[in-house]
Parts: C-alpha cells; structure tokens; sequence
C-alpha cells in the first residue's frame, strides 16, 4: 500500500464491492470511514444503472472509535438482511478502518446468527492487493463458499450438460465495455454452437453456482478477474478453461482454435475452419481494411501501448501484427501478471514499461514522442498536453468509455470498433492540412523534456509566430526539439535566434 493522488487500479475494496454488486440480490457492507464511501457514486454515475447499488456504508466515526464497532456493523447487516432480504451479505473493510484490527471474523459469525441470509467476510489483505486482485479472489471466494457449502449438506453430483457448454467467467460491474463484449461472446459460442451455462457474476444468482461444473469447460475473457476461479473449478473438478482473449483476429482464431482442441479432447469432434474463414473475409472488415489503400496512411507511423494485461497485450499484437504499425513499448500497471505480459509482447515491441506510476509513463511518451497513444484515461490526459493523439482502450476511464451504444472490443464486431479506433486515433496528412488551414493547432502550451519536470521555457512572440509557419504535421516535433535544446542549453526564454542555432545544431 502507498499514499497517492492517483492510482490505475483502486483500493482493495473497491474490487470486493464490484463483485458483490454484479450478482444477483447480493447486499455489500462498506466497513468505513467517511471518505471511502465513494463506490455507490461512482458505479451510478458510470453504469448509469436505474437500481440503487447494493452496498451499504457502515460508517467509522469518533464514537465508534470510543467503544468499538462491533454492535454497529451487526445492526446493519442485520437491518439489510430484514430490509432487502439478500442471499448474500458480503462485509468488507477499507484500507482504513483496517488499521483498527479488529476481528471481523467474530462480526460475521455473530451476524450470521440472526439473519437468513449467507454473511461472508471478504478474505482480501487491503494493505498488499489492489482493485483488480481484490475482484480476482473475492469471486473465487464466493464460488468456493456456495460449491462447498452445498458439498457440506449434501454430496455434489456433478453431471455434464449433453450438448457442449461453457461458463463465461469475469463479466463484472465497471469493466471496460463489459456487457458490450458479452453481447459479442454471446453470439459466438451460438455460432459455434456451445450452449452458455452460466455468466458469472454479472446477474448471476449465488444459489446456482453449484451448478458451474456442469459446464464442460470455463472461458476466462479478462485475465484481472476470473482466473482464481477458473483455476479453483480446474482443481476441484478437472474442468478445463480458455484465457485467450478474443480481442483482435489472430486471437479470436487462437481462442477458437483452442475450444476446438479441447472440444476434441472431450470426444466432441468440431471443425472451425470454415466459420473462422467466413467471419474474417466478410464479418469483420478489419482483415479488408488492413490491406486497403486508406490503411497505407498508416505505413511508418509509431505507437505506445499502456493499460491492464489483457488490453495492452491485446491491442499491442493488433497494431503489430494485423495493422503493421511500430510500436515503440508496450506497457501495464498489472505488476503482479507481469511475467505473462512480458511474455505476449516482448518480441512485438522494443521495450516493455511495468509501472503502477503515472509520471514514468508521461515522461514516458514525452521521451519517445509517438504518432499515437493507446492506453487508459490518464494516457489520454498525456497525450492532450504533448498534443498527441490517444485511442482509450483499457481501464481506468471517464464516463464516456461507458456508452450507451453497442462498441463491444471482443469478438468480431469488435475487431470492427478496434479498427476505425485505431485509424481515427492517428492524426492523418488531410487532417493535419485542414488543422493548419484553419488554426486548429494549439502552439501556445509549454511543453518540457518531461512532464513531471517541474523546469520550463518560455517563448517570445516573434518565436511563436516563426513556429505558425511551419507545417502542422511536423509543428509538434520541431517544438519539442527547441525545448528540449534550450533546456540543455539552460535558456530560459526561446527567441528566434534561439530557433535557428537550435535548427543548426539539431541537423547538423
């Protein structure tokens, strides 16, 4: 745990919070101080959801460091349980008021005598996981609890579905473009004739979960959340899993390609060849569009990738491999799945970033000055002080990344969002022509050598009027350039003569 003003991914609870609020008549109690009761907001604000969110904030304040909190997290877990009638009541502390050590444990099982409803505490370290990891193990905790719990009443007989079936697993509240990419998976495992067994959590009832092993194998579309899971049913019940994730066309093929390896495993002979062929040439037009004149525009030009493992790993194969654009590093905040990370991008780009900082990556991009930017909602503030354009694909995001209309990233509908993405992301020659035509382009913002560097120059009027002349799609760069030699050169303010012995001494 580390005190910052921003983070990429959330506080632990923030994790625990978004499973308990994806599932079905599941009620989470906040055990918080004022302050860290944010999650009810947000998730509002950004699912645009029309039911209240099922969390409750059992408040930290001066009298319940006075006599302890015992008697009031009770009563409120008790008062839910009358109020909503929950099959579930998960508790969880913050960061926070985990410094008062308290045995929650205790709570629970206190609780759990006077409701009807299931009471859990989630089995998460709120000093050494984050948001992601949180979300990871409390959906496993909770599938354990329910398979066990039923192993415990009576012995669980698992039988197979008769038709091939899956569970997909890790479609959850606040993802990214979540329950776009489930309409897309949805009308894949159709097309390729798999029945869908269970969706987890998402709107999923705790009292089916005993159902999971049912299903002849789990898909893991996010590797942030589902992977504990699908491993606990892989251990308990021999159930195989598929973490690809089909995001782009090379994965989908490997994603289909590896369902139908493990399909024949199961004795269920299926051939893909044909349906993968169909939907490339005339589903998705990102195959067309790579090789067509318009996606020439392209040739040469440089991107950065940043955002959780899945996405960033991802989308660097989809601009490596499918668009033919040079990506200069790839990167993630995942810090614990780095070792996978590395192992999917290392041989697509020239360096690949682990960091959970914000400063390294903008210094980052301010360094290596691509045509674009691939990444999360910060990356997009970056790229809008350096006047580099930014494509959004991965967690955090604003609210925009939560549209109304269908933009899934997975599957092949989503091959086409990711393609007019890309393309609209990079600012092209018509476009610069017309930003230098009509003004568009901002030559009045101080950039540095970095953006965390707290040194900066100034430039004259006349400078600043030399700069206008010079063409837009090159504007940025020859800026950067003077700054960085006036910097080196300790010159405080940039004039015209600064300019040309810049010119000179950066091409000769």
């Amino acid at each position: 745990m580390k005190l910052a003003y921003w983070m990429y991914a959330g506080p632990a609870h923030i994790g625990t919070l978004r499973i308990a609020s994806s599932f079905k008549n599941v009620h989470a109690i906040m055990h918080a101080p004022l302050g860290d009761d944010y999650f009810n907001v947000m998730r509002s604000m950004l699912e645009r959801d029309r039911n209240f969110t099922p969390v409750t904030a059992s408040i930290v304040d001066r009298h319940v460091l006075a006599k302890g909190s015992q008697e009031k997290v009770i009563n409120n877990i008790t008062r839910k349980d009358k109020e909503e009638n929950p099959d579930l009541v998960v508790l969880t502390p913050t960061c926070t008021s985990s410094i008062l050590q308290e045995d929650l444990n205790n709570f629970v099982q206190r609780a759990s005598i006077e409701t009807e409803a299931d009471v859990i505490l989630a089995d998460v370290n709120h000093y050494r996981v984050n948001e992601l990891q949180a979300s990871d193990r409390t959906l496993e905790q909770i599938v354990s609890f329910y398979i066990n719990k039923v192993n415990r009443t009576q012995k669980l007989v698992v039988k197979k579905t008769s038709k091939p079936s899956v569970n997909i697993i890790g479609v959850l509240s606040l993802g990214f473009h979540h329950y776009h990419d489930l309409v897309d998976l949805k009308r894949l495992f159709h097309d390729l004739d798999i029945e869908i067994n269970q969706i987890i959590p998402e709107n999923a009832s705790v009292h089916d979960l005993y159902k999971l092993p049912e299903a002849w194998f789990n898909f893991v579309p996010y590797r942030e959340a589902g992977l504990l899971t699908a491993q606990f049913l892989s251990k308990e019940f021999n159930m195989p899993y598929v973490s690809i994730t089909p995001m782009g066309l090379l994965n989908i093929k490997a994603a289909i390609k590896e369902i139908q390896g493990l399909l024949s495993e199961l004795n269920c002979e299926r051939n893909y060849d044909s349906y993968i062929d169909l939907q490339t040439k005339y589903v998705s037009q990102a195959a067309w569009f790579s090789r067509s004149i318009d996606c020439q525009n392209l040739t040469g030009k440089t991107a950065i990738v940043f955002g959780d493992a899945t996405h960033a790993a991802a989308m660097t194969k989809i601009l490596v491999k499918e668009m033919g654009i040079d990506v200069l590093w790839s990167g993630t905040y995942c810090i614990n799945d780095q070792d996978w990370f590395r192992e999917e991008v290392c041989e697509l780009c020239s360096k690949v970033i682990i960091t959970d900082d914000h400063n390294i990556i903008g210094d980052m991009i301010a360094k290596t000055e691509p045509n674009a930017i691939f990444g999360t909602q910060m990356e997009r503030h970056i790229g809008k002080r350096l006047n580099i354009p930014c494509g959004v694909i991965s967690s955090p995001v604003h609210i925009q990344n939560f549209p109304l209309s269908y933009k899934p990233f997975l599957g092949y509908e989503g091959t086409n969002q990711i393609a007019d993405l890309i393309y609209n992301s990079f600012t092209l020659g018509m476009e610069e022509h017309l930003l230098d035509l009509f003004g568009g382009h901002d030559t009045t913002d101080i950039l540095t050598d970095t953006l965390s560097s707290s040194k900066s120059v100034q430039w004259t009027r006349e400078a600043l009027q030399e700069l206008t002349k010079i063409p837009g799609f090159v504007r940025g760069k020859v800026k950067r350039n003077t700054e960085k030699f006036a910097l080196a050169n300790q010159y405080h303010l940039i004039s015209l003569e600064v300019m040309y012995e810049a010119k000179e001494k950066i091409n000769s």
